[in-house]
């Protein structure tokens, strides 16, 4: 990019989304062959978890309403005990493998901005080495995530236990409660999703990047949740798509279209996560910016370094940007 350091804490909304697109466009062979390496995969498994989830529900809706019309209760409960636990099983184990697979793609895609910043040479297989070793404090990030969301799972659950029944306000209440859930959780996101860059450019990972992560936003919030919002409701549009034409259909649509349209969401899906990811890495740096943090490249090409046997010692308050020129 070709941004003065003072003018990197005055992008918007729109700014922000100027500046991920000239990223994209300045490297993309090298994002295409990360998109085809990671996100793709990402994706591919993404929208056939919709389709299979679709399959089973389906089976057992089909056997509860088959439950009433038999004699033989015993056994179609048997058969619906088991297709519950084959549901369930099939969601964790889709949620492990995603997540095993969407962190590598953060972190690579991460990676790749930030020596782009630096200015520093990048290729795939420089990507897929530091990918390992990032991972592993991503992780940590995350689980911490897991955590604090969990938590704030059961508070919510509990204040709508304790408030719920001697409330009065009826429907008013329930959607105030809803607002004010969806609001805190999406917070709670916008959250982790800066937190996982951090962990990828700073010291800090896990609680330590919460943290941090928190301390950044500040005074950039409303962006933050604009970006993320609007991203979000590519993915939710994308995935109505494909449940619509692809996984529930209709009898005019052949199976070519369905296809087709099957193809064409994950080509949608996969650009709407490589952006998003290229995106929450150059709010990382406004935010930075935002703060008035020293912006210079050296640290922060040393930190990327040492993820390849370079390793020189900061803090976070020495990891610093500087523009690079194309």
């Amino acid at each position: 990019m070709n941004r003065e350091e003072e003018e990197i804490q005055f992008l918007g909304f729109f700014g922000t989304i100027q500046e991920s697109y000239d990223i994209v466009s300045s490297r993309k062979i090298i994002f295409s062959k990360i998109t085809l390496t990671l996100i793709v995969p990402l994706s591919f498994i993404y929208l056939s978890h919709i389709k299979i989830s679709e399959l089973l529900s389906s089976k057992i809706v089909l056997d509860e309403t088959r439950e009433r019309t038999r004699s033989h209760e015993n056994i179609v409960s048997n058969i619906l005990s088991s297709e519950y636990t084959a549901f369930l099983l099939f969601k964790i184990g889709y949620f492990i493998f995603f997540i095993i697979l969407s962190l590598p793609s953060t972190s690579g895609v991460v990676y790749t901005v930030a020596c782009i910043y630096t200015a520093k040479r990048i290729t795939l297989k420089k990507v897929m080495s530091v990918v390992p070793k990032v991972w592993k404090r991503l992780v940590v990030t995350f689980v911490w995530s897991f955590i604090i969301f969990s938590a704030y799972n059961v508070v919510s659950i509990l204040v709508l236990l304790i408030l719920g029944p001697v409330s009065f306000s009826g429907p008013l209440f329930l959607t105030l409660y809803a607002v004010s859930y969806l609001i805190g959780f999406f917070y709670i996101t916008v959250i982790w999703h800066l937190a996982s860059v951090v962990s990828v450019l700073e010291e800090s990972y896990g609680l330590n990047a919460m943290a941090r992560s928190h301390a950044l936003i500040k005074g950039k919030m409303g962006v933050c949740f604009a970006l993320f919002f609007v991203i979000g409701l590519f993915f939710i549009e994308i995935q109505l798509i494909f449940k619509v034409f692809v996984v529930v259909g209709t009898n005019e649509e052949g199976i070519v279209t369905r296809i087709g349209i099957g193809i064409l969401c994950l080509v949608l899906l996969s650009i709407t996560m490589l952006f998003g990811l290229i995106t929450q890495t150059v709010i990382y740096f406004v935010c930075k910016s935002y703060h008035h943090e020293n912006i210079d490249k050296s640290p922060l090409a040393d930190h990327l370094g040492g993820y390849l046997g370079e390793y020189v010692p900061l803090k976070s308050k020495d990891v610093q940007l500087e523009h690079f020129q194309v």
